[in-house]
C-alpha cells in the first residue's frame, strides 16, 4: 500500500457537492472495489474528538463504483448548509474486511453562502 494521495476539498455552504475519483493501481490499473466499504470524516483538526461531516457508503454520502474503481463523494444541499463555514481536515478510507487503506487526505474548505 502507498502512502495517502493529497486532495484540499473546497465545498460551497447550502450547495450540492459532488466529486468522482478513480482509484487506480501503481501501473494504471483500475482497482476492483467490488466488496469495499469507504468512509470519510471531516474534523475541526486531526485531534478533535467530535466530526463535523460523516459520510460512508452505509449513509449514502460516498458510493463505490466496483470494477470500474470509482469513488462518488455526495454532499447534499441540506448537509452543506448545517456546515459552518470554515477550514478543517479530512480523510477518506476504503475497507476491505480487515484491511484498511487511507486513500486521499487533505483540507476541507466550507465556502460561507450569501443567499440563503
Amino acid at each position: 500500500m502507498a502512502l495517502a494521495g493529497k486532495y484540499n476539498m473546497t465545498i460551497d455552504q447550502g450547495a450540492t457537492f459532488a466529486l468522482q475519483m478513480t482509484y487506480k493501481d501503481s501501473d494504471g490499473n483500475l482497482v476492483d472495489l467490488t466488496g469495499y466499504t469507504a468512509r470519510m470524516q471531516v474534523r475541526q483538526t486531526v485531534p478533535s474528538t467530535s466530526t463535523i461531516l460523516d459520510l460512508t457508503t452505509a449513509n449514502g454520502g460516498l458510493i463505490l463504483g466496483g470494477a470500474a474503481g470509482t469513488i462518488d463523494v455526495a454532499i447534499t444541499a441540506t448537509t452543506s448548509a448545517a456546515i459552518t463555514a470554515n477550514q478543517y481536515v479530512y480523510d477518506l478510507e476504503l475497507v476491505n474486511g480487515t484491511t484498511v487503506e487511507r486513500l486521499v487526505m487533505g483540507t476541507f474548505t466550507c465556502r460561507g453562502e450569501v443567499t440563503r
